[in-house]
């Protein structure tokens, strides 16, 4: 009757033939077609005909080129999407997100800039960025 979130994700991504697993420590490049899931810890850059899937123990140190991201662990780097990338509640990125669509549940933890190419007004947009400044100190 009704589709759960995480079933209706799921058929949006394409195959998924290629899985990192909890446990596993990869160190490398790796190009894939379809999609991919890390539940495990990688290091170096992925490519994705179509998407990827960082499950909440996963964690990405590198660069990653995709058609869209669900992002549920950790990932260090830069993401770049052509379609949409959804940051879930136990989500943590630190670096540089571009992407046409952007979600961001309540939780997850966006360090970085994240730019979103042409829209409607034919325009880049950096949407958000966060530059780490001390606080101002207390006036006497």
């Amino acid at each position: 009757m009704f589709k759960d979130k995480s079933e209706e994700m799921f058929n949006d991504m394409g195959d998924m033939n290629t899985i990192i697993g909890k446990g596993t420590s990869f160190e490398g490049n790796i190009s894939v077609e379809n999609s991919v899931r890390v539940d495990g810890r990688f290091k170096g850059n992925i490519k994705s005909t179509e998407s990827i899937v960082v499950g909440k123990e996963g964690e990405i140190e590198g660069e990653i080129a995709v058609k869209n991201a669900v992002v549920g662990g950790k990932i260090t780097g830069k993401l770049f999407a052509s379609g949409k990338v959804t940051l879930e509640n136990t989500s943590s990125f630190q670096g540089e997100l571009t992407a046409t669509r952007l979600v961001i549940d309540e939780g997850a933890v966006l360090n970085g800039t994240c730019t979103m190419p042409a829209g409607a007004s034919g325009k880049k947009q950096t949407v958000f960025a966060k530059k780490e400044e001390p606080a101002p100190a207390e006036k006497k």
